[in-house]
Protein backbone atom coordinates (compact mmCIF):
# COMPACT_ATOMS: atom_id res chain seq x y z
CA UNK A 1 0.00 0.00 0.00
CA UNK A 2 1.64 3.79 -0.82
CA UNK A 3 1.56 5.67 1.64
CA UNK A 4 -0.44 8.87 1.84
CA UNK A 5 1.20 11.91 2.77
CA UNK A 6 -1.58 13.60 4.74
CA UNK A 7 -3.33 12.43 8.20
CA UNK A 8 -6.07 14.11 7.40
CA UNK A 9 -10.08 13.19 6.11
CA UNK A 10 -8.44 14.60 2.18
CA UNK A 11 -6.13 11.59 1.64
CA UNK A 12 -3.39 13.12 -1.35
CA UNK A 13 -1.39 10.84 -3.70
CA UNK A 14 1.37 12.25 -5.92
CA UNK A 15 1.65 10.36 -9.36
CA UNK A 16 4.10 10.81 -11.84
CA UNK A 17 3.59 10.21 -15.04
CA UNK A 18 6.65 9.03 -17.33
CA UNK A 19 7.25 7.83 -20.86
CA UNK A 20 9.26 8.89 -24.33
CA UNK A 21 7.82 11.72 -26.05
CA UNK A 22 5.10 12.02 -28.07
CA UNK A 23 3.15 8.77 -26.34
CA UNK A 24 0.48 11.21 -25.11
CA UNK A 25 0.52 11.31 -21.77
CA UNK A 26 -0.48 14.92 -21.29
CA UNK A 27 -3.39 13.65 -23.71
CA UNK A 28 -3.99 10.91 -20.80
CA UNK A 29 -4.04 13.84 -18.24
CA UNK A 30 -6.39 16.33 -19.70
CA UNK A 31 -8.88 13.54 -21.16
CA UNK A 32 -9.61 12.55 -17.43
CA UNK A 33 -8.81 15.72 -15.81
CA UNK A 34 -10.98 18.22 -18.53
CA UNK A 35 -12.66 15.35 -20.20
CA UNK A 36 -11.44 16.86 -23.78
CA UNK A 37 -8.73 15.78 -26.52
CA UNK A 38 -7.59 18.64 -28.24
CA UNK A 39 -4.98 16.43 -30.59
CA UNK A 40 -2.38 19.52 -30.71
CA UNK A 41 -0.72 19.40 -27.80
CA UNK A 42 2.87 21.02 -27.25
CA UNK A 43 5.65 18.80 -26.26
CA UNK A 44 5.89 19.40 -22.25
CA UNK A 45 9.12 21.36 -21.12
CA UNK A 46 10.09 20.15 -17.99
CA UNK A 47 7.28 19.37 -15.31
CA UNK A 48 3.96 20.35 -15.31
CA UNK A 49 1.53 19.87 -12.19
CA UNK A 50 -2.15 19.65 -12.23
CA UNK A 51 -4.57 18.28 -9.56
CA UNK A 52 -8.12 16.78 -9.23
CA UNK A 53 -10.19 15.70 -6.44
CA UNK A 54 -12.32 12.10 -6.60
CA UNK A 55 -15.30 10.77 -4.28
CA UNK A 56 -14.10 7.06 -3.89
CA UNK A 57 -16.29 5.49 -0.95
CA UNK A 58 -16.96 8.69 0.25
CA UNK A 59 -13.78 9.52 1.01
CA UNK A 60 -11.60 12.83 -0.51
CA UNK A 61 -9.02 11.66 -2.66
CA UNK A 62 -6.44 13.97 -4.49
CA UNK A 63 -4.33 12.91 -6.97
CA UNK A 64 -1.49 15.27 -8.15
CA UNK A 65 -0.43 14.51 -11.47
CA UNK A 66 3.14 15.54 -12.35
CA UNK A 67 3.32 15.41 -16.43
CA UNK A 68 7.01 15.31 -17.24
CA UNK A 69 8.90 15.70 -20.54
CA UNK A 70 9.87 13.10 -22.39
CA UNK A 71 12.73 14.59 -24.43
CA UNK A 72 16.15 13.34 -23.59
CA UNK A 73 17.14 16.74 -22.37
CA UNK A 74 14.88 16.92 -19.31
CA UNK A 75 15.86 13.85 -17.73
CA UNK A 76 18.03 15.05 -15.43
CA UNK A 77 15.30 16.83 -13.88
CA UNK A 78 13.31 13.55 -13.08
CA UNK A 79 14.47 11.92 -10.52
CA UNK A 80 13.88 14.51 -8.26
CA UNK A 81 10.08 14.42 -8.88
CA UNK A 82 9.90 10.53 -8.33
CA UNK A 83 11.58 10.73 -5.04
CA UNK A 84 8.44 11.42 -3.32
CA UNK A 85 6.31 9.84 -5.42
CA UNK A 86 3.41 7.11 -4.49
CA UNK A 87 2.81 5.78 -8.14
CA UNK A 88 4.22 6.19 -11.17
CA UNK A 89 2.93 5.45 -14.48
CA UNK A 90 5.12 4.62 -17.33
CA UNK A 91 3.09 5.43 -20.69
CA UNK A 92 3.67 4.00 -24.17
CA UNK A 93 2.38 4.48 -27.82
CA UNK A 94 0.97 1.27 -29.26
CA UNK A 95 1.68 2.35 -32.55
CA UNK A 96 5.59 2.87 -31.95
CA UNK A 97 7.86 -0.18 -30.81
CA UNK A 98 10.88 2.23 -29.45
CA UNK A 99 8.48 4.10 -27.18
CA UNK A 100 7.52 0.10 -25.49
CA UNK A 101 11.57 -0.95 -25.85
CA UNK A 102 12.27 1.88 -23.61
CA UNK A 103 9.88 1.07 -20.73
CA UNK A 104 11.93 -1.20 -19.30
CA UNK A 105 14.69 1.98 -18.49
CA UNK A 106 11.94 4.30 -17.30
CA UNK A 107 11.18 1.46 -14.70
CA UNK A 108 14.92 1.32 -13.55
CA UNK A 109 14.76 5.14 -13.28
CA UNK A 110 11.61 4.63 -10.59
CA UNK A 111 13.03 1.64 -8.74
CA UNK A 112 16.29 3.88 -8.23
CA UNK A 113 14.69 6.36 -6.48
CA UNK A 114 11.67 4.44 -4.56
CA UNK A 115 12.93 0.61 -4.56
CA UNK A 116 9.94 -1.22 -3.94
CA UNK A 117 7.49 1.64 -2.28
CA UNK A 118 5.98 2.96 -5.25
CA UNK A 119 3.12 1.60 -7.75
CA UNK A 120 4.54 1.26 -10.93
CA UNK A 121 1.77 1.41 -14.06
CA UNK A 122 2.74 0.25 -17.08
CA UNK A 123 0.00 2.05 -19.38
CA UNK A 124 -0.75 1.58 -23.06
CA UNK A 125 -2.06 4.54 -25.18
CA UNK A 126 -3.90 5.26 -28.56
CA UNK A 127 -6.16 2.12 -28.44
CA UNK A 128 -7.93 4.18 -31.00
CA UNK A 129 -5.47 3.39 -33.84
CA UNK A 130 -6.03 -0.09 -33.82
CA UNK A 131 -5.43 -0.95 -37.61
CA UNK A 132 -1.73 0.75 -36.65
CA UNK A 133 -1.15 -1.38 -33.85
CA UNK A 134 2.63 -2.68 -33.46
CA UNK A 135 2.51 -3.81 -29.69
CA UNK A 136 -0.68 -6.19 -29.03
CA UNK A 137 -2.10 -6.67 -25.65
CA UNK A 138 -0.79 -9.97 -24.61
CA UNK A 139 2.57 -8.87 -25.41
CA UNK A 140 2.74 -5.65 -23.34
CA UNK A 141 0.54 -7.16 -20.45
CA UNK A 142 3.29 -10.58 -20.03
CA UNK A 143 5.68 -7.39 -20.24
CA UNK A 144 4.15 -5.76 -17.66
CA UNK A 145 4.27 -9.19 -15.61
CA UNK A 146 8.12 -9.46 -16.00
CA UNK A 147 8.48 -5.78 -14.85
CA UNK A 148 6.55 -5.94 -11.84
CA UNK A 149 4.18 -3.20 -12.46
CA UNK A 150 0.31 -3.66 -13.22
CA UNK A 151 -0.51 -3.12 -16.86
CA UNK A 152 -3.48 -1.49 -18.87
CA UNK A 153 -4.90 0.00 -22.21
CA UNK A 154 -6.31 2.78 -22.57
CA UNK A 155 -6.82 6.03 -25.26
CA UNK A 156 -6.84 10.01 -25.15
CA UNK A 157 -8.75 10.82 -28.17
CA UNK A 158 -11.26 7.53 -27.45
CA UNK A 159 -11.62 8.02 -23.55
CA UNK A 160 -11.56 4.64 -23.81
CA UNK A 161 -10.77 2.95 -20.32
CA UNK A 162 -9.50 6.20 -18.65
CA UNK A 163 -12.00 6.77 -16.22
CA UNK A 164 -12.09 3.15 -15.46
CA UNK A 165 -7.96 3.33 -14.81
CA UNK A 166 -7.78 6.12 -13.00
CA UNK A 167 -10.85 5.01 -10.50
CA UNK A 168 -8.33 1.18 -10.13
CA UNK A 169 -5.44 3.68 -9.26
CA UNK A 170 -7.14 5.60 -6.49
CA UNK A 171 -8.21 2.16 -4.99
CA UNK A 172 -5.17 1.04 -5.26
CA UNK A 173 -3.78 4.30 -3.56
CA UNK A 174 -5.72 3.50 -0.83
CA UNK A 175 -4.94 -0.22 -0.54
CA UNK A 176 -8.19 -1.82 -1.91
CA UNK A 177 -7.21 -3.17 -5.07
CA UNK A 178 -10.14 -5.65 -5.26
CA UNK A 179 -12.63 -2.85 -4.78
CA UNK A 180 -12.93 -1.87 -8.37
CA UNK A 181 -12.24 -4.15 -11.62
CA UNK A 182 -9.75 -2.13 -14.23
CA UNK A 183 -10.95 -2.44 -17.49
CA UNK A 184 -7.20 -3.77 -19.23
CA UNK A 185 -8.81 -5.93 -21.75
CA UNK A 186 -9.27 -4.41 -25.42
CA UNK A 187 -12.61 -4.87 -26.83
CA UNK A 188 -11.02 -7.01 -30.37
CA UNK A 189 -9.68 -9.42 -27.31
CA UNK A 190 -13.45 -9.97 -26.27
CA UNK A 191 -14.12 -10.17 -29.87
CA UNK A 192 -11.77 -13.06 -30.58
CA UNK A 193 -13.21 -14.58 -27.15
CA UNK A 194 -16.50 -14.54 -28.75
CA UNK A 195 -15.53 -16.21 -31.57
CA UNK A 196 -13.83 -18.38 -29.79
CA UNK A 197 -16.97 -19.56 -28.66
CA UNK A 198 -19.13 -19.44 -31.67
CA UNK A 199 -16.52 -21.66 -33.05
CA UNK A 200 -17.16 -24.29 -30.36
CA UNK A 201 -20.52 -24.04 -30.91
CA UNK A 202 -20.98 -24.65 -34.62
CA UNK A 203 -18.38 -27.41 -34.02
CA UNK A 204 -20.60 -29.14 -31.59
CA UNK A 205 -23.75 -28.55 -33.87
CA UNK A 206 -21.51 -30.19 -37.05
CA UNK A 207 -20.69 -33.37 -34.92
CA UNK A 208 -24.32 -33.82 -33.62
CA UNK A 209 -25.85 -33.26 -36.88
CA UNK A 210 -23.04 -36.19 -38.49
CA UNK A 211 -23.82 -38.48 -35.41
CA UNK A 212 -27.79 -37.87 -36.44
CA UNK A 213 -26.68 -39.45 -39.87
CA UNK A 214 -25.08 -42.47 -38.56
CA UNK A 215 -28.03 -43.29 -36.94
CA UNK A 216 -30.01 -42.75 -39.95
CA UNK A 217 -28.44 -45.12 -41.79
CA UNK A 218 -29.93 -45.91 -44.97
CA UNK A 219 -33.98 -44.49 -44.02
CA UNK A 220 -35.65 -43.26 -46.72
Amino acid sequence: MAQNTTSGPMQKFKIVFLGNQSVGKTSIINRFIFDNFTGNEQPTVGIDFISKTLQVDNKSVRLQLWDTAGQERFRSLIPSYIRDSQAAIICYDITNEKSFQDLQKWIEDVKDERGDEVLIYILGNKTDLESERQIQFDVAEAKAKELGASFSEVSAKSAHNVAEFFKKLSYDLQGNPNEQQSSQQPQQKKVQQQEQQQGQTQQLKSNNATEDKKQGGGCC
